[in-house]
Order: structure tokens, then sequence, then C-alpha cells
């Protein structure tokens, strides 16, 4: 049998037709199935609106996360493009954590030596939404491998909200020391056969980057992170998620949902610039750091700020702004072939291989 609300709807239909009120009805008719609409969400959880992350993602109060973006899969492959190929590696079975290996055509290889610097890659994307799976990163990284002659090992590290804060820096940390273990002899075959791990280089864009810096620090202040301190030779840092005391106030709710309220504003993993004293900055163990801001980025005064921290420290490392003018937050993801996305790139490549 119709509901009640469809019976009326059908009812006010009718009438306009009858008594030509049809934009009255029409109104009226719109009303009462927004009302009867409005109703059903406010008593299903499935629909009630816990959280807005809007253009990332809503949370439900009934758990449920739907995401706007960064869902896409696409498999590894062998890029006819660049000759890149790349493969999935499952590295923690309990946590699901996996990353993306790229290596470069067999001929660069050959005209690397054998032996390429390893880059270990953090996706984007607020910490809640993309993968290292995704086609926006599978095309960049492709390109970014056959540009600097690099083995990259893009992590897939798990998402808020379901996992917030610090799970994205744990497996980040467990993909690091993955890498390390399979540079050896008898690890994974890419890894130990080409690559070089006393050429270790960390990159992430937006929340990656974030991650990156993270890690660095990591490696440099715990005893445990000693054996990568000791191989990183570079930390570039792409448009990096950072904030500071004065934002607003929907950023500072983002940055609450990103790590279940576990940090303020204050604290070291978000505003760096405020909460390391210098002897900590002085402790970040690459001798290099690249730093890229979009000069129409809002992140980018505290991206400045960090260079300006870590260079006032006595950091004994040679730290480089690179300011990309008229653009946005991480545009050189997208449309690899424009002009300032390929200096971008070569940007990269060149810190990448030490120049």
């Amino acid at each position: 049998m119709a509901s009640p609300v469809l019976l009326l709807v059908a009812a006010l239909c009718f009438c306009a037709m009858l008594f030509g009120a049809g934009e009255a009805a029409a109104r009226v008719a719109g009303q009462v199935v927004e009302a009867s609409a409005f109703r059903s969400r406010a008593t299903d959880p499935n629909m009630e609106v816990k959280f807005d992350f809007s253009p990332f993602l809503i949370q439900y109060k009934s758990g449920r996360v739907q995401r706007f973006m960064g869902t896409t899969f696409v498999p590894a492959s062998m890029d006819s493009r660049t000759g890149v190929v790349s493969r999935d590696v499952v590295v923690d079975h309990r946590t699901g954590l996996a990353v993306r290996l790229y290596r470069p055509s067999r001929r660069a290889v050959a005209t690397g030596g054998g032996r390429l610097p390893v880059l270990v890659y953090f996706h984007g994307g607020a910490f809640v939404v993309e993968s290292a799976f995704d086609p926006v990163y599978h095309n960049y990284l492709n390109a970014l491998t056959s540009k600097a002659g690099v083995i990259v090992v893009s992590v897939n590290y798990r998402l808020a909200p379901e996992h917030p804060l610090p799970a994205a820096y744990d497996d980040s940390w467990t993909a690091l020391a993955w890498v390390l273990q399979n540079a050896r002899r008898g690890g994974d075959p890419w890894l130990a056969k080409h690559g070089n791990a006393s050429r270790l280089f960390l990159a992430g864009d937006s929340a990656g980057g974030n991650i990156a810096h993270n890690l660095a620090m990591r490696a440099g202040q715990q005893p445990q992170g000693a054996a990568a301190a000791a191989r990183i030779k570079g930390v570039a840092l792409l448009d990096p998620y950072f904030l500071g005391r004065y934002v607003s106030g929907g950023a500072q709710r983002a940055w609450d949902f990103i790590c279940a309220g576990r940090y303020g504003m204050d604290h070291q993993y978000v505003d760096p610039m405020a909460a390391l004293p210098a002897e900590v900055w002085r402790r970040l163990p690459s001798p290099r750091l690249l730093m890229t801001v979009s000069d129409q980025d809002r992140l980018g005064p505290f991206q400045r700020a960090y260079v300006d921290a870590l260079r006032a420290s006595g950091w004994g490392g040679k730290a480089r702004l690179y300011v990309t003018p008229g653009e946005g937050h991480c545009y050189f993801l997208n449309n690899l072939d424009s002009p300032k996305a390929a200096m971008h790139m070569a940007t990269l490549a060149a810190f990448i291989n030490g120049s």
C-alpha cells in the first residue's frame, strides 16, 4: 500500500490539474517530500551526518563513511609511455598495509649502473582519502620514476576516520623499516638488486608531506631509527599539510576529526614550527630538504614558516624553498605535461640526484 506521504502528494497534484493551481501545489508537494526525507534522515543513523568533511567525505552517525574522491583503483602494470614497471606487495597482513613499487625500464636501470636511489613516497588526501593505487598517483609516480631514475616505494597507509592518527604515521614507519630490511641481499628482488638504500629519500605531497617530515624527525630522535637516519639523504615536502595557531574553526575541527581529538593544534605533528625547540629541529637526519610551495595555496604561510624555523635552528643541512607562482595546492599532480608541473617534477628529480 502506498505511504500516506505519497498519497498526499498524489492528491495535491490531482487538485492542481483540476483547479489550475499548479505552481502552488507543486511547491507544497515538494515541501512535503523534503520534510519527509529530512525526517527519514534524522531518524536513520546511516543518513544522519556526524561530520561533513566536504569535498573529501561525510561520516554518518552509524559510522558509515562516504568518500567522494580517491576511491578508484588502477592495477600495477608496465607503463607503455615510460617503460616503468610497477607491482604491489603486502607488508603487514594484520593491518592490510601495502606498498606499490616502481622500477625504471631495464635500459634506464643499466644506464644508472644497476643501483638506483630509493624514494619512499606518501600520498596526500588530508589523511582521509586517496591511496597508493589511485590513477593520479600511479601516473605521477610512473613519470617521476622515469624522470629521476629511482626505485619508488609508494605507501598505502590506513586512513582516518576509521583509523585516526597516529595510524598513518605508524604504517609509514613500518613501511620504511620494510624498505631497509628488504634492500639487503635476499630481500625484495627490486630493492635488493637495483636499490641503493644508502641513497634513501622521503617525499610526499600535502598530508604525505606531513608524514615524510614526521618520519624523518622520528628517525632522528629514536634509537630504533638510527639505521634509517644514517641513510636518509633528502626529504622533499611537496605543498605539505601543516597548520598554525591562527587557523579557522573549520581547520581546527578537521584536524580534530583526523586525529580523533588526540592531539591539539599546538602539537608537533601539525605545527612543528611552534612546537619543536631548536635542538629537536637540529636532529633532522637529512642533509638536504626541499620545500615546494604553490603561492595560491592557503597552507603557504605555514610551509614558509617551516623553512624559516628549520634554518633558524642551527640545523647543519641545506633547505631549498621552491615556489610556483599562480598555482594552487598540489597542482603538479595533474596535467603532468604542463610547463609548471614539468618544471616542478624536474626540480624534484634533480634534488634526488644531488643537484
